[in-house]
């Protein structure tokens, strides 16, 4: 057996009921994109603690047989005397890492679609679970220990019995309770960046949407706004927060609504009220960047900071994945533009994926894209997604990926003073 065999973890299975097991024999595996490819044993690390194992109930994994270097498909495993069938293994990661492969999973006919989680491959050794995978960024105030809910439920009682309530107030409850958003938890504990979610509808119709899926197989993960929130309450939501709480950011564009530009009049006019009452902390906006002369009021009205999401910057990728209406990527390239242009805090929030974010051509893509527009910050975020959704879906690019680690170099080269990492910062904290 090869030595550098021996350093590779045990590939992890699971039975019909969910139980996971590590295989005596074979060693886990990882694709990029399409393809198997080696695991190499310098790329792993500890699964951290508030990660995720899921299983894939319709997909075989696929593990590398040590003996003879091949990946095979592993269908079942000796136990008992009987043999058991195998389901792949795949673990969903706590926030500020990026994963560098993802699951090695052979599907059999597949009519469900898995539920919109960045899956990510991962094995066993040692007694420990091992992920392919790098910190980009840590920051404090998105560890998950500090997000403990016995704290929570107090927060919620102070908070309503201090301020009332309102429907966009109960809304950001559900969000908290119901949904773990760790920003709506923040609003009721008083500290960092909290939500300010606004619209009902969206112009594009993204694959993975958080809050709508048309698939019943696949269930949305948050529950969309149903209600265009008043002005007043926003005002006074936001202007709470910014005033009283610890490096304080309200944002427009959160998980739990359609695209924040539909309502440009709205959040014009309640960042004008915000900005009348109070000069602190930092008014951020999450969105596709489909209006840029929207995102102009928007920044007249006193707009911080903008993150503006894509999944490629190839264009094709880019319609294949938002399937835009009435807008496309030109006017997202020229938002970025227009953003940095009028002052904001300009961010990207990249939702990458093995295999394709790391093609040389989406690289040079990327690369082309920043030389253009400047701007600040680049956010690595794993695109929550059924992996072969996605590849099924993007146009065919048969290139390898470099890798992700080899991505992330070349950005830090090419862009010694681009910023690259996983959370939204506030702007007073930030390089301009």
């Amino acid at each position: 057996m090869d030595s550098r065999v021996r350093d590779i973890p045990y590939m992890l299975y699971a039975d019909r009921q969910g139980r996971v097991y590590d295989h005596p024999y074979f060693r886990m595996a990882g694709f990029s994109g399409h393809r198997p490819v080696p695991v190499a044993p310098e790329d792993l690390i500890p699964m951290p603690e508030f990660s995720k194992l899921f299983y894939i109930p319709f997909g075989h994994p696929v593990g590398l047989n040590p003996s003879t270097g091949e990946y095979e498909i592993v269908t079942e495993v000796g136990a008992g005397g009987s043999r058991v069938p195998c389901y792949g293994v795949a673990a969903f990661l706590e926030p500020g890492l990026v994963r560098s492969l993802l699951p090695a999973v052979h599907y059999r006919s597949k009519g469900q679609t898995l539920p919109m989680w960045a899956y990510t491959a991962v094995g066993f050794m040692d007694g420990q679970y091992r992920v392919p995978a790098f910190r980009i960024e840590y920051n404090h105030k998105w560890d998950p220990r500090n997000y403990d809910d016995r704290k929570l439920s107090s927060a919620l009682r102070r908070y309503r019995k201090r301020w009332g309530g309102g429907s966009l107030l109960d809304h950001l409850v559900g969000c908290a309770t119901s949904n773990h958003c760790f920003a709506a938890k923040n609003l009721f504990l008083g500290r960092w960046e909290a939500p300010l979610p606004v619209s009902r509808t969206c112009n594009a119709n993204c694959l993975g949407c958080l809050s709508l899926q048309r698939d019943p197989s696949c269930t949305a993960s948050h529950q969309r706004i149903s209600f265009k929130p008043s002005r007043e309450e926003i005002v006074a939501l936001a202007v709470r927060h910014l005033d009283q709480a610890e490096e304080a950011i309200v944002s427009f564009g959160q998980g739990c609504e359609g695209e924040p530009l539909t309502e440009h009049v709205l959040m014009a006019e309640s960042i004008k009220e915000m900005r009348k009452r109070t000069a602190k902390g930092t008014i951020n906006l999450n969105t596709n960047g489909s209006w840029p002369d929207r995102i102009r009021v928007l920044a007249e009205s006193g707009l911080d900071s903008i993150r503006i999401s894509i999944n490629s910057a190839r264009p094709d990728l880019y319609r294949a994945y938002y399937r835009p209406r009435g807008y496309d990527f030109e006017d997202v390239a020229a938002s970025i533009a227009l953003s940095r242009e009028l002052g904001l805090y300009t961010m990207v929030n990249y939702l990458v994926f093995p295999g394709i974010s790391d093609q040389e051509e989406e690289i040079e893509a990327l690369m082309d894209l920043i030389r253009k527009t400047g701007l600040n910050f680049v956010h690595l975020k794993n695109l929550c997604i059924d992996p072969r959704l996605y590849l099924k879906k993007m146009p065919r690019h048969e290139a390898p990926g470099v890798g992700m680690k080899k991505m992330v170099e070349i950005l830090e080269h090419e862009f010694p003073d681009l910023e690259l990492g996983y959370f939204n910062q506030p702007v007073q904290r930030s390089k301009n």
